[in-house]
Parts: structure tokens; sequence; C-alpha cells
């Protein structure tokens, strides 16, 4: 209760400053955190409601979807309020038995929506998937949806081979024979999901343990008609696959077993494209002809 004899006001710089770089330090709190955030929780909230009708809980995912597509900016937002956790949930609950069009276009828009967040971190939430409903809903997922879901998750497989933190996750997929044989099927057919299940077992077989579980999946016989018929990059992927395998025996045996298996990798030998592939399968060869007369009559 006291007069104030000097009614002006000094600034205070030194504050000023120390309150700049706090803002900078995390950019949660700068000037457009509250504009950019407020709509998302209400999206969010739109996704996590039991009132919100499965349509608008559909036309909520493709808002999103275009947000991460157009907006990339928005993206630490959506993980900083829990969006992945969520959309890996809502992806892999209970599946739909009829499998209709409607359902199939919500899980995949929900993946598309995943993938893009993935960059941004927390990997951690993946783990979820080491329940078993929803490692079955993976499995369920790629053998009955379509290509682009085919795609999204071996993309998704990928991110998960991938990390440290979800290593234990790549050894449980890798212990579940019936999406390691949807996978190298995959492969074999050599469509447009193709080249994303070469890359998606190329990850798998960071673990040694995989390997051996993929090979008696008909592993090689896939990677034979794969380097046969690509012309692609990822031919040279699927090679690097093969020698990477070729230590297990039963590799080799499969290997020298297929009629067009030593063909396949003599002709990454001689790719004039862009060499891409060469050493491998060099090596390959050196290793399967070494203990067997058969492979060296192939040659």
């Amino acid at each position: 209760m006291q007069k104030l004899h000097d009614p002006s006001l000094v600034p205070n710089h030194n504050l000023r400053h120390l309150i700049q770089q706090w803002r900078q330090m995390d950019h949660r709190f700068g000037p457009d955190y509250f504009t950019a955030i407020d709509p998302l929780v209400s999206l969010k909230h739109c996704l996590q409601s039991p009132q919100s009708t499965f349509q608008e809980k559909l036309e909520t995912l493709q808002k999103i979807q275009l947000l991460t597509d157009q907006t990339p900016s928005t993206n630490p937002f959506l993980i900083q309020i829990g969006f992945l956790p969520l959309l890996l949930q809502l992806s892999f609950q209970m599946v739909d038995p009829e499998f209709s069009q409607d359902y199939m276009n919500f899980v995949e828009q929900g993946l598309t929506c995943v993938l893009k967040l993935l960059p941004y971190g927390e990997l951690e939430s993946l783990n979820m998937l080491k329940q078993e409903s929803k490692l079955e809903s993976l499995v369920v997922l790629f053998e009955h949806g379509s290509m682009m879901m085919k795609q999204s998750l071996c993309h998704l497989v990928g991110v998960i081979s991938s990390s440290s933190s979800t290593r234990e996750l790549c050894a449980m997929i890798g212990k579940h024979p019936r999406f390691l044989n949807l996978i190298v099927c995959v492969v074999n057919q050599n469509n447009e999901a193709s080249e994303t299940g070469i890359k998606a077992i190329s990850a798998l077989c960071c673990l040694e343990s995989n390997r051996g579980k993929l090979v008696q999946q008909g592993l090689i016989d896939a990677l034979v008609t794969y380097i046969l018929n690509s012309e692609r990059s990822s031919a040279a992927m699927a090679m690097a696959i093969l020698e990477q395998v070729l230590g297990i025996e039963r590799a080799k045996e499969a290997l020298i077993k297929n009629p067009n298996g030593v063909k396949a990798v003599v002709k990454m030998v001689f790719r004039v494209s862009d060499h891409e592939g060469s050493e491998s399968a060099v090596n390959s060869l050196m290793m399967v002809c070494r203990e067997s007369l058969e492979a060296r009559e192939k040659l």
C-alpha cells in the first residue's frame, strides 16, 4: 500500500531472454501450440468416444491422414497427445469376421496414419502387438487384407525389426509360422507387395533365429523365383538375404534342389545393369559349390 514515486516501468531483459530460451527448448509451449492442439484433442475424443458412430470415426481417420500428409508439422503434436497407441489399438482390435469394406478401409486408414507417425518416435507403443490377440489380428489382416494393407503391414514389420526396443516382438513374429508363410507367399507371387515383402524379410533376418524359421516356410524357392523374375533393385536385396541364410544347411539343400536355384544365382553374378548383388551371388555360389558336386554340375 505504498505510493510509487516513479511510475515508469523498466523491462527485465534478462528474464525475457531466459523465457525465450526456455520456449525454444520445448516447442510444445510455442505461440502456436494451443492453436494447433485444440482441434487435435477433439479428433482424439471422437476416436475414443463410445458415442461416436463408426462412420464418424472413419471420417476422423481420414482427416488425420490428410493432416499427416499435408501438414507434417502437426505430427509431433499428434505424438504428444497419444495418437500413436490409440491408432494401433484401433487398427488391431478384434477383427471383423465379415471383413466388410468399411472395416478394411478403417484399418487401412489407421495403418497409414501409424506409419506416418512412427518416424517421430514412441516405437515402444508397438509392443502392444505382443498381446496374443493383437498379434493374431496382424496375421489375419495380412491374410485377408488388400494389397495396400499387406504393404503397410510389411512396412510395419520392417520398423519393428529395426528397433532394439521392439526386438522381442520381432522374435515373436519370427515364431509365428502362419505369418512367415504368408509373407513368403507374397514374395513368391511377384506382385505389387513383393518388394515390401522382401524388405520385411530382410529386416526379420536381423535375428538368426528368424532365418531358420523362414527357410522352413519355403523362403529359398520364393527368393529364387523373385530373383529370376525381377529386374528391380530389390533383386539385389533378395540375393543378399539368400547369401545370409545359406549358412543354414537346409537352405543350401533347398537351393541345390530347386531346378532354377543355381541359375538364379548365376544370373545375379552377370547382372550387367549395375552389378548390384553380384558380390553376394559369387559368395553364395562358393558356399553351395564348395561341398556339392551337384551344384557344380549345374553351373
